[in-house]
């Protein structure tokens, strides 16, 4: 993904909105069939309106036989007394159950027609910007936290670009509970890859908390907060993991603290490995142009700084490396005179001392992630509620 300099983010929107030739939606959708990116075959439209039809007249079928014998009497009433309006008035029920039909079929029809539009302008438009698109993607292999929660795990209309960095923006999809407590949630989010892994880090942005606290599936231990400086804590309670907080402050210095302020105390942000991700509850893959100018400026306004990540190191795994070392076999008599012949120092597989001492890249098991913690609002007023409940079951036997 190209973007540009921070200040100014052009991108080119006009395939979102410009018209769409006529039958070109269609070809595209039945490409992505062929080709295997979206399942199901190209009869799918069709018969999948035809299936819609046939449960809408069978709804009111019953209505409709009713309403048949009804108009047959004022058909044979209105012959022998010339009752006109008697007819007309039980004609009408008929046409009501016409026009609902016909007006279910054409909604679903220009339902199938604009989702083959959404997929061709997303399309044109992650080409247009030098990216490519995928209709969806099930289970995304992602670490994020959003990603291994509940079932029917899907992202859809994924915008993906690889310069200068992977970067993927989506809408996500999952589904928690069963029967009546089934319930769906709904997220949009953008993932940029690292250089190298990174502590485990949750930005909890303040602006989208609700009544009873953070809007995040997960609550982390409070043990874990960081209070930064200047007015950072204002939009954001940043989490890091007990022990890495020197860590957590060599990577959000001012500067970036204030990039963060400026362009995504919108958005709450999770660093896990070599993942960044910003996340929302609504979708972010639209056909909505100033979504997608405020997406790229955020990414654009983070991509800089990003080179100052690249250099940090788990300063836990240097005693690991000092000791794979220490535990290295010697140099037998033959190699040390080898080396000595050719300029008189054995050969090491490293280049300098100081440069082997430096941590290899990577976080160590107690940084990886971050210790989970106790909904206990949630827990209260469900706890409320399930009182609540049983005082009106039981309360009105006690009054008897």
């Amino acid at each position: 993904m190209s973007v540009p300099a921070p200040g100014s983010y052009p991108f080119d929107a006009r395939p979102l909105v410009e018209p769409v030739p006529p039958g070109a939606a269609r070809a595209f959708v039945q490409e992505l069939r062929r080709t295997g990116r979206l399942a199901g075959s190209g009869c799918a439209g069709p018969v999948f309106v035809v299936i819609i039809a046939v449960v809408v007249m069978l709804v009111f079928g019953s209505v409709a036989i009713t309403m048949i014998s009804t108009v047959v009497a004022a058909v044979t009433a209105g012959t022998e007394s010339g009752g006109g309006p008697a007819l007309i008035f039980a004609l009408l029920p008929l046409l009501i159950i016409g026009v609902i039909a016909a007006v279910a079929i054409t909604l679903v029809v220009r339902g199938v027609r604009s989702g083959g539009e959404r997929m061709y302008r997303l399309d044109r438009f992650a080409r247009a910007n030098a990216m490519r698109y995928e209709p969806r993607l099930d289970a995304p292999p992602l670490p994020g936290m959003i990603f291994s929660l509940g079932s029917s795990r899907q992202s859809s209309d994924l915008v993906r670009g690889d310069r200068p960095r992977f970067v993927e923006f989506a809408n996500y999809r999952y589904t928690t509970g069963s029967g009546k407590n089934r319930q769906t949630h709904q997220w949009g989010y953008v993932a940029v890859k690292l250089d190298t892994p990174l502590p485990h880090i949750v930005l909890d942005a303040t602006s989208n908390n609700g009544l009873f606290g953070s809007n995040l599936p997960l609550s982390f231990d409070k043990e874990q907060r960081l209070s930064l400086e200047g007015d950072f804590d204002r939009f954001f309670s940043l989490y890091c993991p007990t022990g890495y907080e020197r860590d957590a402050l060599y990577l959000f210095t001012p500067d970036i603290m204030a990039r963060f302020i400026d362009n995504a105390a919108a958005l709450d942000v999770e660093i896990v490995d070599d993942w960044l991700f910003l996340y929302a509850k609504r979708d972010f893959s639209t056909l909505d142009p100033q979504t997608w100018a405020w997406l790229f400026s955020v990414v654009g306004a983070l991509l800089d700084k990003f080179a100052q990540w690249a250099r940090w190191r788990d300063e836990r795994l240097a005693a690991a490396a000092a000791a794979s070392m220490t535990d290295a076999a010697p140099l037998g008599p033959a190699a040390a005179a080898a080396g000595a012949g050719q300029g008189g120092a054995a050969s090491v597989p490293f280049s300098s001392p100081i440069e082997a001492l430096r941590p290899p890249p990577g976080v160590a098991p107690a940084g990886r992630r971050l210790q989970r913690g106790v909904p206990w609002a949630t827990i209260v007023v469900g706890g409320a509620l399930v009182l609540f409940w049983i005082l009106t079951q039981i309360g009105p036997a006690f009054l008897r």
